[in-house]
């Protein structure tokens, strides 16, 4: 009687536990859904280096080019707000990274530097860019300042948000991103309080977070493969020395950041100033690492007048 007792309460106990683990199951989202929820108006997409690159082109096709990389865990949609206005003097291309959004992983799993350098480089072939101009947030700022150092002669301005990869000669060769065993359970389950919490500490003000945006962070990182693409390239991530690379661009630079970013703080700018040939830096009070959606209009303001002042309307050389 015993025994079966202990046999009874294991296998209640075994079913209860599955019961609360499906629970907390979070399964990927077809593609499908995703667009119909998120996408964005002509969305399209290219295939470059084995990856169907989900984008959208907008704006008038003669004016200067403008493309946008957006940040670590996040996709096209963070541009949502700035497009309308950018668009009416730029042609405006955004892109779902390799490894994030629709874009989706990569079949061969590797997120390097190079890996992703080559890919930019390919796709604004594709899309027969002689030159254009890159803003580029968090992650994507790394990437803009990598694409800026190793095409001098096609990237006109330079738009760097909270950029990463500065690191100090004691980061270089570490693993700034790499995560516990633990984390890969996001594979599996990743509870929409999670996602806010993640989202939550890229804003100042909390009441600006709002729900919707808050869903689709959350839905978009259910996109087919994204968690898994996701953990591998934060193993991969390695801080490399980036001074040469960073005091070889040519580009006029205007770093962007928010007051109270925590994730990349404002204080790095001195840093990057200190190394770009054509720098300007803007911090914007009381905002932090997602100043593109907690208070779009004021980073907006800030981009168009550098862009005006060095794109359309650039003073003649002296």
């Amino acid at each position: 009687m015993r025994l079966s007792a202990v046999r009874a309460w294991v296998l209640i106990s075994a079913f209860v536990l599955t019961i609360g683990l499906w629970g907390l199951w979070t399964p990927d989202l077809p593609s499908v859904q995703l667009q119909q929820r998120h996408g964005v108006p002509g969305q399209q997409v290219l295939e470059v280096d084995g990856l169907r690159i989900h984008y959208q082109d907008t704006g008038p096709p003669q004016a200067p080019a403008l493309i946008l990389l957006h940040g670590f865990g996040s996709s096209l949609q963070t541009w949502n707000a700035w497009v309308p206005a950018l668009a009416r003097d730029y042609r405006v291309i955004r892109l779902d990274l390799p490894g994030f959004g629709l874009t989706g992983a990569r079949s061969d799993q590797d997120y390097s530097e190079d890996r992703d350098l080559s890919t930019l480089r390919h796709f604004a072939d594709r899309l027969g860019l002689r030159s254009f101009s890159v803003v580029g947030h968090s992650m994507g700022g790394k990437m803009a300042w990598s694409l800026a150092a190793a095409e001098p002669e096609r990237v006109k301005a330079l738009v760097l948000m909270a950029p990463d990869g500065l690191a100090s000669p004691a980061q270089w060769g570490t693993k700034p991103y790499e995560v516990s065993g633990v984390m890969h359970l996001i594979e599996f389950s990743l509870p929409l309080p999670l996602v806010r919490q993640f989202v939550g500490a890229a804003f100042t003000d909390p009441q600006l977070l709002t729900e919707p945006l808050v869903q689709r962070y959350h839905d978009m990182l259910r996109a087919p493969g994204v968690r898994g693409a996701i953990l591998d390239r934060a193993h991969q991530t390695v801080y490399s020395n980036p001074l040469s690379r960073l005091q070889s661009i040519q580009a006029p630079t205007l770093l962007l950041w928010g007051e109270n970013d925590r994730m990349i703080p404002s204080s790095h700018a001195a840093s990057y100033e200190q190394l770009l040939h054509r720098s300007q830096t803007v911090v914007l009070p009381r905002l932090g690492h997602v100043l593109q959606e907690e208070q779009p209009e004021q980073g907006l303001a800030q981009v168009k007048a550098f862009l005006n002042a060095h794109v359309l309307n650039p003073l003649p050389a002296q």
